[in-house]
């Protein structure tokens, strides 16, 4: 049974996208990748996938018994009943010590052995889709680089023959510079692991080859759960457009909306820089609670604080969270930083914009976030495509960054500003004995704003923004002083 498309699907969503629909039909392909990567899950997935399309399917396993493959799938909640099974084990001639040969090398019979063994399973199951695990073993057995090859081109040929999709793994055990296989396969495939300082081990893929076929390029993160890989495509904002119309968003607050010179567009993407506890998160929330009420869906991703805080802190300003989450039009994900990767946080913002429908997306912070990654420039252009996707598809995002100190000179862990349309600006300052607040607007791509600073205060009747203040100065060096006394600013209430 041959797909129509001419492709084999791996059974996994994210691959699939990534190969272009999978594996060509009747080609020779190569998933490589070090112990404990995920190679032996992923064949068995592209098998499960072929026999559920009605295809016959046969396993060869050199390296491991036919136990443990069936010990593995079963952790998975899956049976192979439906997939042959050959495990290829050295015949008892070779195992007996009295066997002495005086003119042959003992590996040159077990290759050939093995070779045999492998042709007479395949002509017996006759299957659409094979997997030989593992390439190693072969490479042991032919003992030089020139054998190798031949063997390799020898199985090639030989299942070119009967049109079969071949999928050989190799746990790159041998010499670093051995790409006799790169050489030989339609296509191949390398599943990586990293370790990082802290946290559990991420892994990603990347298509190295693929031979008249378009493909995904670079590195795309993966995990390994209890049912399989779940493979998370790497975002390139220029597939993703649609049209709507660019106009300005509301908060609630007039004069917050003044000082945005109008409010906040749609398509747009805001940062709100500040040292910690000038109230970025609630303030980030108003523009939620104003989607929510304008009956549009939104999404909060949280990084820094535990949900049940946020909720009572949000109700602490007049913001019920739970009765917007209630609706359906709020979704809120508490994300560890530590344990997610940055592709699948990428697929879960995609997923809460088309599948969910938001237009009003918060990731707070980017600092949380920048742990997820490994180094700073990364962060840096993955928040590109990600900005770029969500300003594509309409939604007004908005970016928190805590500063590094409270007062002074101050600096952000990592510079995204020339990336987001607006940027607003939090400070404290003092005035007549007491610590204030204030928020500028530094810029706006999009239109006018207000270049003024203005006081605000966040207590029980939410985020109030006071008249422009004019006797200010040094509010960009981060120590904002009073120069006049007859400037007004806001009463002080009981929170």
């Amino acid at each position: 049974m041959v797909k129509s498309d001419g492709k084999a699907d791996f059974g996994v969503p994210g691959l699939d996208d990534i190969t272009s629909g999978g594996l060509s039909n009747g080609r020779l392909f190569l998933l490589e990748g070090s112990p404990g990567t995920g190679k032996t899950t992923l064949a068995t997935q592209f098998l499960m996938a072929g026999a559920a399309a009605g295809e016959r399917a046969l396993y060869i396993t050199l390296s491991e018994t036919e136990d443990e493959l069936r010990a593995g799938a079963a952790s998975h909640g899956w049976s192979l009943d439906d997939i042959e099974l050959f495990e290829l084990v050295p015949p008892e001639s070779l195992l007996d010590e009295d066997q002495q040969q005086s003119l042959l090398y003992s590996s040159d019979l077990e290759l050939g052995e093995t070779t045999k063994r492998i042709f007479e399973a395949f002509e017996k199951v006759r299957p659409e889709r094979v997997v030989l695990d593992s390439l190693s073993e072969i490479r042991l057995l032919a003992q030089s680089s020139l054998r190798y090859r031949r063997q390799i081109l020898a199985l090639k040929h030989y299942f070119a023959r009967s049109g079969a999709t071949v999928l050989m793994l190799d746990d790159l055990s041998s010499e670093a510079n051995d790409r006799t296989m790169h050489s030989v396969a339609h296509g191949v495939i390398r599943l990586e692991e990293l370790s990082p300082e802290y946290g559990p081990e991420r892994r990603r893929l990347r298509v190295i080859k693929y031979r008249g076929q378009r493909y995904r390029g670079g590195f795309h993160d993966f995990v390994l759960d209890t049912g399989g890989l779940r493979v998370f495509p790497r975002l390139v904002s220029a597939e993703h457009k649609r049209n709507f119309v660019r106009e300005p968003l509301p908060s609630g607050s007039r004069a917050l909306d003044a000082l945005l010179g109008g409010g906040v567009e749609r398509g747009s993407s805001v940062l709100v820089l500040g040292p910690a506890g000038t109230g970025k998160s609630l303030l980030t929330l108003s523009f939620i609670a104003a989607a929510v009420e304008r009956g549009e869906a939104a999404a909060m991703f949280v990084f820094d604080e535990e949900l049940g805080l946020l909720f009572q802190r949000a109700l602490g300003i007049g913001l019920d969270l739970q009765a917007m989450v209630d609706t359906g039009l709020l979704q809120i994900e508490q994300v560890d930083a530590a344990e997610l990767s940055p592709g699948e946080l990428s697929t879960r913002v995609r997923h809460c914009v088309e599948a969910n429908g938001a237009r009003t997306v918060v990731i707070d912070s980017l600092n949380g976030y920048q742990a997820a990654m490994p180094e700073e420039n990364a962060l840096v252009l993955h928040m590109h495509e990600l900005l770029q996707y969500l300003n594509r598809q309409g939604v007004s995002t908005f970016l928190t960054v805590a500063q590094h100190g409270l007062v002074g000179d101050m600096k952000s862990p990592v510079d995204v500003t020339y990336l987001a349309d607006t940027v607003v600006l939090l400070r404290y300052f003092e005035a007549l004995g007491r610590v204030r607040r204030a928020i500028s607007v530094i810029k706006k791509r999009t239109g006018a704003h207000e270049d003024t600073i203005r006081e605000y205060r966040i207590g029980k009747d939410g985020v109030v923004v006071g008249d422009p203040v004019m006797g200010f100065q040094g509010v960009l060096r981060g120590v904002p002083t009073l120069m006049t006394e007859s400037q007004s600013l806001l009463e002080a209430t009981e929170d």
